[in-house]
């Protein structure tokens, strides 16, 4: 699916610009001599070749003639510089397709010698005692700018990876601007439209009825939608582009999460009151036509927004990459301005926060070479922080790419993004400091850099260069509300599956998914609400929120 491929270029385009007490100790261990550390041992070359089998998902790119999924451009220039030769046991094709090939490795006990996993899949790894203890290897291999980045999330990452003090997986960092979900709103149709900028809900009803009723497109039809969606109404523990995620965050509901109620009871975020509020809303928008009345029959989700029918939706602070450059490469007048939006009762803007990590890289049990898994890390975050000092070899991967359109991380080892917790607010800083001349430019780092002569470049020649506009708007006007908008974050208190989840949930996430969705468009009464949660209960959820609270505990 084409949204698929752009979430992989949104991530490149990140990373180029961008248990309890004894587990506090692995994520705080630093070298004495960083430095030393990083040129001898992090950094270091075998004089031998090392060979690694992995576990390998498929990239959507097409390589040239005579080049391979492990031999290409990319693979080689890591091997150059690592001597470690990276050979696929397997492949797949696709995120559904990847976990489908792991778990069969897993239950077959037929590793790769290193892997990417998910958070149930570590469990039963840890479980069966599968992988490699990490913890004094990660100590003594890994890099300083990898420590630094599993250090801005606290200790929560590396304890997301742990289990009883010891490290068995390298994990991912979830960047926390990617959460908050802001309402994306055409700014030339607003002021054409003589509109204020939405807050409340009452705002954003406003002015769907408007874009709607007064052809903000000027075209003489009746053809422009208020406010797109994305048929895929419970969107789980991330945010989805064009979902209506920020619509049930402002009623303090949070469906697919568990979390705690006011009494400090752990539920299940789709079957509490306030869910139903936010039914009840979507429902009523859906009968005025301020909804899109097609939003749930769309093969491509971001159809009218593209084709420049919408003028609202929903999304995080990166839309101008996807889909916001397509609109605009089809009408280059088109603007669209982000807000925080819509606030809650008490003028509060609410988030749901995504789970710091759900991704895993593990070592088998009795693998030779452990070090040489986290050295590939090394290698190539380095590189894709712009880090690398090899910088002759790192232009022409970089023509390569450019050439080619195909992304360095996509044929990295491992598909594993790591990143500074807060690293796309430090961007936004520090541009802001180059811009008012605080800083000068110069002294910024080469992510930053990048992101600013972006910005200065499209200030000066607006949507000139299509790949410049993305980045500045995208922080310009999608990263400037993050920072200047007290958000009030909520995070699940439990992610992964129980033992009932196993057989139970399959079932209880298409009543939950049906009643939704029949309620917004009104094939059902909002009453179903009531009965649908009954039922949920009856057919595992209460026994399955039982297991919830015990493993909780357990923490």
């Amino acid at each position: 699916m084409k949204f698929w491929k752009f979430i992989l270029l949104v991530f490149m385009v990140i990373g180029m610009t961008s248990c309890r007490d004894n587990i506090g100790t692995v994520d705080s261990v630093t070298s004495p001599q960083a430095g030393d550390e990083d040129t001898s041992i992090a950094y270091s070359k075998y004089e031998d070749p090392i060979v690694i089998r992995v576990g390998f998902k498929v990239p959507d790119s097409r390589l040239n003639t005579g080049d391979s999924n492990d031999n290409n451009p990319i693979t080689r220039y890591l091997e150059s510089i690592t001597n470690i030769k990276v050979v696929h046991s397997w492949e797949a094709k696709g995120e559904d397709a990847f976990t489908q090939k792991v778990q069969l490795a897993i239950d077959s006990n037929d590793l790769p010698d290193a892997m990417v996993v998910d958070r149930d899949q570590l469990k039963k790894l840890i479980d069966n005692d599968m992988i490699e203890d990490l913890t004094e290897t990660y100590k003594i291999y890994g890099s300083e700018l990898i420590k630094d980045m599993y250090n801005s999330t606290k200790g929560e990452a590396l304890e997301d990876a742990s289990r009883e003090g010891k490290l068995y997986g390298l994990p991912n960092v979830a960047i926390d601007a990617d959460s908050p979900v802001l309402l994306w709103v055409r700014q030339d149709w607003l002021e054409k439209l003589e509109l204020r900028p939405p807050q409340t809900f009452e705002d954003i009803e406003k002015i769907a009825k408007a874009f709607i009723e007064k052809d903000p497109d000027g075209n003489g039809k009746r053809d422009t939608v208020g406010l797109s969606g994305y048929k895929n109404i419970v969107y789980g523990t991330k945010p989805l582009v064009n979902g209506l995620d920020a619509v049930f965050s402002a009623f303090h509901a949070f469906p697919t999460n568990w979390i705690k109620d006011n009494n400090g009871n752990i539920v299940y975020g789709s079957i509490t009151p306030e869910t139903k509020q936010a039914l009840a809303k979507l429902a009523d928008w859906y009968k005025r036509g301020l909804l899109d009345p097609d939003f749930a029959l769309y093969k491509e989700t971001q159809e009218p927004i593209i084709t420049g029918k919408s003028g609202m939706f929903f999304g995080p602070w990166w839309m101008p990459y996807y889909p916001l450059s397509e609109a605009v490469a089809l009408d280059t007048k088109a603007e669209w301005r982000a807000y925080a939006a819509p606030v809650d009762d008490s003028g509060k803007f609410v988030a749901h926060l995504a789970p710091v990590t759900d991704r895993y890289l593990v070592v088998r049990k009795g693998f030779e070479h452990p070090e040489a898994v986290i050295k590939q890390l090394n290698v190539f975050t380095r590189l894709e922080r712009r880090q690398d000092p090899n910088q002759e070899e790192v232009k022409k991967l970089g023509d390569f790419s450019a050439q080619t359109g195909i992304q360095l991380r996509a044929y990295y080892p491992f598909d594993l993004l790591i990143d500074y917790r807060d690293a796309i607010e430090k961007h936004y800083a520090d541009i802001q400091q180059a811009l008012h001349g605080k800083i000068d430019p110069d002294t910024l780092n080469s992510d930053t850099r990048l992101i600013y002569d972006q910005w200065v470049a499209e200030t000066e020649q607006p949507k000139k260069d299509l790949e410049g506009w993305k980045a500045a708007n995208a922080y310009k006007y999608g990263v400037a509300v993050l920072t200047s908008t007290a958000i009030e974050g909520v995070r699940g208190v439990f992610y992964g599956n129980t033992r009932l989840m196993k057989t139970k949930w399959p079932d209880l996430q298409n009543l939950e998914n049906e009643t939704f969705l029949n309620i917004i468009v009104g094939d059902s009464p909002l009453s179903d609400f009531d009965a649908f949660v009954a039922k949920w209960k009856s057919m595992g959820g209460e026994e399955i929120t039982e297991e919830v609270t015990e493993l909780v505990k357990q923490k």
